[in-house]
């Protein structure tokens, strides 16, 4: 069984909420992306969604939250994407108030997804994406279904500096933690697109039940509309 994803970058407001042509869509796929300081968030968002990569970090002092605006076609039916770079946190809002208080941290309680980034070549990345998916399991409560999350073990192209044997992490993740484990390269676009495919996985199949499915992505066809917040 094919499914098809068409990932389409897109300008203009309201298109979350509305729909294309005068046809009602589906609810929109909220995909948090988190991580400590400097693991490569926003490189890995850029390089999938322009196919674009600096190797100039983000400056430091800059802590806003990034939101981007795409959308898939998921089995012929189209998709608001809505893909947030949120800076470090210090620590995951356990309630409403907490997460409006904090600007960084707005829209954070509502993601259908999470992707957790740390640096293969950083242990202490590692224990920070540790914190926020023990902070996440205990903050948010869905009721029936698990809350997908995938971690995400970037700078592959250092493998060298690489702090904790893959097959460790990979044990611990998928077998103990119960969530989805990819490691990618945003420099060399390495498994880039496959991340946000099993991103889109985890909580598409949940929804459409399509779990042995298989999913194509196609390039942007216009320009990606970001809001810093």
């Amino acid at each position: 069984m094919h499914w098809p994803v068409v990932c389409e970058n897109r300008e203009g407001d309201g298109a979350a909420a509305g729909g294309r042509g005068g046809r009602s869509m589906p609810p929109p796929f909220r995909i948090a992306v988190m991580g400590a300081q400097g693991v490569g968030k926003t490189a890995i968002v850029q390089r999938f969604l322009h196919d674009d990569y600096s190797e100039a970090p983000a400056p430091a002092t800059i802590r806003a939250r990034r939101v981007h605006l795409s959308a898939a076609v998921l089995n012929g039916h189209v998709h608001d994407l809505q893909i947030t770079d949120y800076p470090a946190i210090t620590i995951f809002p356990g309630n409403s108030l907490q997460e409006w208080t904090d600007t960084c941290c707005r829209g954070i309680r509502s993601a259908h997804v999470y992707i957790l980034v740390y640096d293969i070549c950083c242990f202490d990345s590692f224990e920070y994406i540790k914190t926020m998916r023990q902070q996440i399991l205990e903050t948010r409560v869905l009721g029936t279904g698990d809350m997908p999350i995938l971690v995400v073990g970037n700078k592959r192209d250092l493998q060298r500096g690489r702090v904790i044997p893959r097959h460790n992490v990979s044990d611990l993740v998928r077998k103990n933690w119960k969530c989805g484990y990819v490691e990618c390269s945003a420099k060399f676009n390495w498994h880039v697109l496959l991340l946000f495919g099993e991103a889109l996985r985890s909580v598409g199949c949940a929804r459409c039940k399509h779990v042995h499915a298989t999913i194509r992505f196609q390039r942007a066809l216009r320009n990606e509309r970001c809001a810093l917040m």
